[in-house]
């Protein structure tokens, strides 16, 4: 069991998937930046100078300046402008993988497959070409 183990472990696909996760999770913390220190301060300002991380409703009825001092004081509150930060990195993390998955199918599509230029004889199985009628090591007549 520990021999097949080690042999998943160390497949190629699973080290990939490794990678994959550890790079994903350098690009989230790129895209909470980019979210939480780049656009949501141009949105604040052009909306009034407004910090999307403290609108929230205090379920305990005091009226709380900022976030953190409802949290100090231990209100429970519903932050709506935390979920409005993570929908519009969800969104700038989404329209970054289709733009990176829309240019690897571009890729893929260019490639146009090699014509065929040989068959197998369907006698002795060697490579002829794709005209041939006639199999030059076996002789035997092809059809079609």
């Amino acid at each position: 069991m520990f021999k097949e183990f080690k042999e998943f472990a160390v497949k190629g696909s699973v080290i990939d998937l490794a990678i994959g996760v550890i790079i994903g999770g350098a690009f989230g913390k790129i895209v909470s930046s980019l979210v939480n220190d780049i656009i949501m301060p141009i949105i604040g300002g052009i909306i009034g100078k407004v910090d999307f991380s403290n609108f929230f409703i205090s379920l305990d009825g005091t009226r709380y300046a900022t976030l953190q001092e409802a949290k100090s004081a231990g209100a429970a509150t519903i932050n709506y402008g935390v979920f409005l930060n993570v929908v519009i990195e969800f969104l700038i993390i989404s329209f970054s993988l289709f733009l990176v998955i829309r240019q690897i199918n571009k890729l893929r599509k260019d490639k146009e497959p090699e014509p065929v230029t040989s068959k197998k004889c369907e006698f002795c199985f060697s490579e002829i070409p794709i005209e041939a009628t006639r199999c030059p090591h076996c002789t035997s007549k092809l059809e079609g």
